[in-house]
């Protein structure tokens, strides 16, 4: 019998295809489930998503690395899709780092996000962000792959939101800096406009490539096969699910406030269907009694 793929290794197999995956992120163990049972083939635990959803908090270092970790078993339990973790600034110094990427790894995590922004973070596309010097950020990366190399089985993704405060050429400079340290995939948050991304895709032919494409975000949302032409492999949608689901129910709210039905919903059956009641029952017959 072969071996059955770690989500690192289902992962890897899909950034080694030439090929851009779309990546709907999610913020909880239902809307993980969504995304797999619509074809998409990864997915990404938001920071922003979850912190919104769990706390009611802005996406500002709120929200803690245990309940982070928490959320994050959820999803990967609910899913047979690789999904990437949201690790933040890694919650502390290089320790800190490396415990970060070993829990998520156990959670069953294929791959952790690490960012150079200024503890406590903000949102990518916000203002006022800030991040720390090239070294410490050169660290955090540095015992993140120290992590996955004692044994960690997930993907680095690092994360650089230097191009807000001191430019696209500092950004690409913190970029290599993390490609020689042994990043899995590089993350260049937020730049502003269709040459920023290509010279991003440029700059680092050989090395896995995300972009983050926030709607009224500072990043132009370009088709697809352009976003391929450059040389990406992942297009992260951070929150159109978390958007629109929030519509929705503000539209359901406002119907019932009215006195009418909601306008859109899931039928009762459909909705059994989605969180598993056949199985369960199912399942629950193998144990009746004769």
């Amino acid at each position: 019998m072969a071996k059955k793929q770690s989500p690192a290794e289902r992962l890897r197999a899909l950034l080694a295809e030439p090929t851009l995956r779309v990546m709907p992120c999610c913020y909880d163990a239902l809307s993980a489930r969504l995304v797999e049972r619509a074809g998409f083939p990864l997915t990404f635990m938001s920071g922003f998503a979850v912190s919104a959803t769990r706390l009611a908090a802005p996406d500002t270092g709120l929200i803690s690395f245990g309940e982070m970790l928490d959320q994050g078993r959820g999803i990967c339990g609910a899913v047979g899709i690789p999904v990437i973790g949201d690790g933040d600034t890694g919650y502390g110094n290089p320790l800190n780092v490396r415990r970060t990427i070993e829990g998520y790894a156990r959670a069953g995590f294929a791959a952790v996000m690490i960012e150079d922004q200024l503890a406590p973070k903000r949102c990518g596309h916000t203002r006022g962000k800030q991040v720390v010097s090239r070294a410490e950020a050169a660290l955090r990366i540095r015992a993140a792959v120290d992590a996955r190399e004692a044994g960690s089985d997930c993907l680095i993704l690092a994360r650089t939101d230097a191009r807000a405060e001191h430019g696209l050429d500092e950004a690409l400079e913190r970029c290599r800096i993390f490609a020689e340290l042994g990043a899995d995939i590089l993350f260049l948050e937020a730049p502003r406009s269709e040459a920023e991304l290509e010279a991003f895709g440029r700059a680092f032919p050989d090395r896995p490539k995300m972009v983050n494409l926030v709607e009224d975000g500072d990043t132009p949302n370009l088709p697809h096969a352009r976003l391929a032409e450059m040389g990406f492999r992942i297009a992260a949608y951070p929150l159109t699910l978390l958007s629109s689901g929030v519509r929705a129910m503000q539209e359901a709210l406002a119907a019932l406030a009215a006195g009418e039905p909601a306008p859109r919903r899931l039928s009762f059956a459909a909705l059994q269907a989605l969180v598993g009641f056949p199985e369960y029952d199912a399942a629950l017959r193998g144990y009746s009694e004769d």
